[in-house]
């Protein structure tokens, strides 16, 4: 490692990184304990600049990192690092973000870190002029994601000079506007370098995508994103066909009056692409997912049922919690019955005094449906502790191993990600049942635990773990 022109050991380079951030924690702890109550309103902007300042250069070296984390100039081996736990799921435990998060940081280093070819000569950034900018502290994350998103939206067929040229025209307006003026900018060179329109496939193939938003309290969720021109045209035959009279939800007839089709026409076009899944869904068309036909699965109990269906009838019975869909997602126990009433799916119901699952006996490996539905209901998702992945994303597990003494009984199979399940096949984590049926992880040297976050109640979200 070099700095300034002259050879640095790993252990001098380690020493000054540690002793650098050990100033910068006594500086934070110091300012945190200095009082601004009489500074003056005027200081404190130029203490929110300097802190904005310090905050963009912190996460522009943060990139730096995790560009050399993603392709280590040292090598990729490191004794000290845990073996059999990739660098995304140890960054993702340790600073406690989403997977998500974890992969937009590490595409953001990809475009402004130097590279390497495949015979490794230095290569400069992709983004030169914004690595710079990020170096120096004068952009931010939005900006970051202006400039990209103005840039990836310009058409293969622009010179990769007129590329150049508008990645240093953002990156100048960066420096002195804020991310709606860059995004504006990047709109009025998209009209300059374009003016035709022009876009090839590869062009709309990268840029396509749906992005399904978290659910919120209500159960509704927001839909977004680009729809390429055939996908756009299956959802307006769908749309189409969804007229006003047509198709309405809570009616058994396929057509009704129009006079009482009181629908916007956004809310129609929801209600076709709706109805347009549910009868992909019901043609038996769509293959299997994990070994289920794609198909709803909920899970709910008979004494939920039955208070359900009394609330439909008498308004003053309260209406019993949502069940749960193998997304993770919550159904509510009308739109439940509904769907039920149309067509059964995979709806598992529990006894209300025993949640083990039953025996199926089976002496194959390989899973079966009703075993897989099983573990929908129990698990509802991946059992390591802290995974967050829903059902629909799990593989099933064998505990013990199916390899040489392992039992396909629906007691002996857990759900786990992908990720979680190699954990277990290398041999980087242990699991054990517990006697109320459910999976016990052991990481480690950590003691064996699990996963509470798809079982939630009121203990867990006040704090309190909840039994398995």
């Amino acid at each position: 490692m070099s700095a300034a022109g002259r050879f640095v050991t790993p252990e001098a380079a380690r020493a000054a990184v540690t002793a650098d951030l050990d100033v910068i924690d006594a500086a934070l702890a110091r300012l945190r304990a200095t009082s601004t109550d009489l500074v003056g309103n005027a200081f404190r902007v130029q203490i929110a600049r300097r802190l904005e300042t310090q905050h963009r250069t912190v996460r522009g070296l943060s990139y730096r990192v995790f560009g050399e984390l993603e392709d280590p100039p040292d090598g990729p081996e490191d004794a000290a690092s845990p073996a059999g736990i990739t660098v995304r799921d140890l960054l993702a435990r340790g600073l406690r973000i989403t997977p998500t998060e974890v992969r937009r940081r590490f595409r953001v280093a990809a475009r402004i870190r130097a590279r390497r070819s495949l015979i490794g000569q230095p290569l400069p950034a992709e983004l030169p002029a914004l690595a710079a900018a990020v170096a120096d502290g004068a952009v931010g994350d939005e900006h970051v994601t202006a400039i990209c998103q103005a840039l990836d939206a310009l058409p293969s067929a622009v010179p990769a000079a007129e590329k150049t040229k508008a990645e240093t025209v953002l990156v100048g307006h960066a420096r002195a506007q804020d991310a709606p003026f860059v995004a504006a900018v990047g709109r009025r060179i998209a009209e300059a370098l374009n003016p035709d329109g022009f876009f090839d496939d590869a062009d709309r193939m990268r840029r396509r995508g749906l992005t399904l938003g978290r659910q919120g309290v209500d159960g509704m969720s927001r839909l977004g994103g680009w729809l390429t021109p055939q996908a756009r045209c299956y959802l307006e035959a769908v749309g189409a066909a969804v007229r006003p009279g047509h198709h309405m939800p809570g009616h058994d007839g396929t057509v009704v009056d129009a006079a009482t089709d009181t629908r916007s026409p956004s809310q129609r076009l929801h209600d076709a692409l709706a109805w347009g899944l549910r009868a992909g869904i019901a043609s038996g068309q769509l293959g299997a997912h994990r070994g289920i036909p794609v198909t709803v699965i909920a899970t709910t109990t008979v004494a939920d049922l039955q208070q359900a269906a009394a609330a439909i009838a008498d308004p003053s019975v309260p209406m019993p919690a949502p069940a749960r869909t193998g997304g993770g997602s919550i159904l509510p126990m009308r739109d439940l019955i509904a769907m039920a009433a149309r067509s059964i799916h995979y709806l598992t119901v529990f006894d209300d005094h025993s949640h083990r699952p039953i025996y199926l006996g089976r002496s194959t490996r390989i899973a079966t449906l009703d075993q897989r539905i099983v573990c929908h209901a129990r698990d509802k998702g991946c059992t390591r502790p802290g995974c967050t992945e829903p059902g629909y994303h799990c593989e099933v597990m064998h505990t013990p191993d199916w390899h040489p003494e392992g039992r396909t009984d629906a007691d002996t199979l857990h759900f786990g990600c992908g990720p979680d399940h190699k954990l277990i096949t290398n041999g980087h984590a242990t699991t054990t049942v517990t006697d109320d049926g459910h999976l016990a992880w052991q990481l480690g040297n950590t003691p064996p635990a699990t996963n509470p976050i798809h079982h939630a109640d009121t203990d867990f979200l006040n704090g309190q773990d909840p039994p398995p």
